[in-house]
């Protein structure tokens, strides 16, 4: 990746790197070194808490007077992949993200999964280069009007099959996990969630929480039609 291009990409990060190397490695997905630690799947890592951390700040000083579970419902929209996938989008992740041929011909710049994963690297690497306030700054930037699009808090998927089962004196749901697909480093789980005399209803996703909530608003449709679903 040459000078400019990364040139481009600070410039919408809002960061002026002083290690670029790291940037790069943030940008580097799996499938392009043999040696994983040389990815960006340990950044990912730290990225997830740097996001939800300074969410969570966030959504405390823009809502005083909210409980904390409609903050949690807030939490869990805008941490999720499909949120940051779309802040990927905005500022052009997927033209940056290094990855293989193969990965590339199969569609992973488009990638819900691979975008968030990548976003949260750049999120941590903007963290160690900046520290926390430039975190902070990126974050605030591109989230507070996600945070804004909605001003009722929704509960997730899997709350809401849970207060529907709980509201009907059914036990609470089941998840399980009926099988691991893909490559290691970037799995699809398959669950299937199960309520007392409804037929199970299954979903998939890059990880057991994504797979689960998926499973729950599949079953959540389904019910749609049933007097007081949530």
């Amino acid at each position: 990746m040459s000078v400019g291009e990364l040139s481009d990409l600070e410039a919408r990060l809002g960061h002026r790197f002083d290690n670029p190397d790291i940037l790069r490695q943030a940008l580097t997905h799996a499938s392009m070194t043999p040696v994983r630690i040389q990815s960006n799947e340990r950044l990912e890592f730290l990225g997830d808490r740097v996001l939800g951390l300074i969410v969570a700040e966030m959504l405390f000083e823009k809502f005083p007077s909210e409980a904390e579970g409609d903050l949690g419902y807030r939490f869990t929209a805008l941490a999720r992949r499909e949120s940051l996938a779309r802040v990927a989008i905005e500022i052009s992740l997927d033209q940056h993200i290094l990855m293989s041929d193969g990965e590339r011909e199969t569609g992973g710049a488009g990638k819900d999964g691979l975008l968030a994963n990548t976003c949260e690297a750049v999120i941590a690497a903007i963290y160690l280069d900046g520290g926390i306030a430039a975190a902070d700054q990126f974050v605030r930037r591109y989230w507070t009007p996600l945070a804004e699009e909605d001003q009722t808090p929704r509960k997730d998927a899997k709350t809401s099959v849970q207060e529907w089962a709980q509201g009907r004196g059914l036990a609470l749901p089941e998840y399980e996990t009926l099988e691991r697909t893909g490559p290691d480093h970037e799995p699809i789980f398959h669950i299937q969630v199960s309520v007392t005399g409804e037929a199970p209803a299954t979903g998939e996703g890059p990880s057991k929480r994504a797979a689960e909530q998926a499973a729950a608003e599949n079953l959540l449709t389904r019910l749609a039609g049933k007097v007081g679903t949530p």
